[in-house]
């Protein structure tokens, strides 16, 4: 297929600045937006079909650098599938595909995930002709079916028009919850392999990002039993299992297998991870982290931001500023991205 764009890994990392911004959906701005994967019955799908429903990105007002305004507007991204091995189980990794697929193309971005997804299209692949959402839709075709031969059908649908968005957004929520619930119910100690994800090295190239049952990804996005169906259905895709090996410490978190593997995969910069604390060898952060944990020594005690936070801290900083200190995949004590869900495990920052 010939599309109006480059396709192809080398193209993640690749970040668009203002400078070069045609258009952006969804991130800070705009509070309406989300990415949804429906594994449906195969007579419900309508195989690569594209639906755009809204302003197509001709007919959008672009945005305007010497005023800062303008051009960013709401979105949903939805993926439906059929395939007689699939099951709900692989939502979600469909889902964080999207990141992964649409970072593949040569002159579009996307951060983060679920309702906090954040998209931007760069001037110059305006200008080649990636004029329509049509376009990004027949793309995600191409690359889930060519590269996850389990789904037999899929259609996608982009929705931009702001009431759709606003009303379909609840209904993702509940099926967001529906996914933390189950997972709350296991614990560390009741399985023998945790998993990591290397989704976001080509932004990150230190970070693994370790999933576990007491502990959801960075993102939020990815609890224990998605990461179980991802390396089943995907075995050579960015999420892997990991043999949790002996405990080491218990109050702290570390696992033999886990430093194991945090050494290979951070290239040797770092040999051990703690996962339940924030302090000596703390677990390495993206981009993608739903909130900030951060050390106040003063008081002696953490700070929380969330991403949606547009304030000043009690530190006197930004959400966005302390982003971009603790993304990039370092560990820095005191400084944790983490997903939202984790602050509900009794292991969070136990040590």
């Amino acid at each position: 297929m010939e599309f109006h764009a480059d396709i192809g890994p080398q193209y993640e990392g690749e970040v668009i600045r203002k400078e070069n911004l045609y258009i952006e959906f969804g991130g800070p701005k705009v509070s309406h937006k989300f990415e949804l994967a429906t594994v449906k019955n195969s007579d419900e799908i309508e195989n690569e079909k594209v639906e755009i429903i809204g302003p197509d990105i001709n007919q959008m007002e672009p945005y305007n650098p010497e005023t800062d305004k303008g051009g960013t507007y709401p979105i949903a991204i939805l993926i439906d599938v059929a395939g007689a091995e699939l099951d709900k189980d692989a939502e979600a990794i469909i889902e964080r595909k999207i990141h992964m697929y649409l970072n593949f193309i040569q002159g579009w971005y996307h951060m983060n995930q679920r309702q906090d997804m954040w998209v931007r299209l760069s001037t110059d692949a305006y200008k080649k002709g990636f004029t329509s959402l049509k376009e990004l839709g027949e793309i995600f075709n191409f690359l889930f079916t060519s590269e996850m031969p389990i789904i037999e059908k899929i259609q996608t649908t982009i929705i931009t028009d702001p009431k759709k968005v606003q009303e379909l957004l609840p209904e993702a929520l509940k099926r967001y919850e529906a996914r933390d619930e189950r997972a709350r119910q296991l614990k560390d100690e009741d399985v023998d392999q945790f998993y990591g994800c290397v989704l976001c090295q080509s932004f990150a190239p230190t970070h693994c990002s370790i999933i576990a049952p007491n502990r959801i990804a960075n993102c939020g996005a990815i609890n224990w039993f998605d990461g179980r169906a991802a390396a089943k259905i995907d075995p050579e895709g960015p999420i892997f299992a990991i043999d949790k090996g002996e405990l080491i410490n218990a109050a702290k978190g570390e696992y033999e297998g886990v430093n194991k593997v945090v050494a290979e995969k951070s290239l040797g910069t770092y040999d051990k991870v703690y996962l339940y604390s924030a302090f000596e060898h703390p677990h390495t952060s993206c981009g993608c982290f739903q909130a900030i944990v951060f050390y106040i020594p003063e008081v002696d005690a953490f700070g929380l931001v969330n991403r949606e936070y547009k304030g000043e801290t009690v530190i006197g900083t930004t959400f966005s500023r302390m982003a971009g200190e603790t993304s990039g995949g370092k560990q820095i004590e005191g400084r944790l991205g983490t997903g939202l869900e984790q602050l509900r495990s009794a292991k969070f920052i136990q040590a």
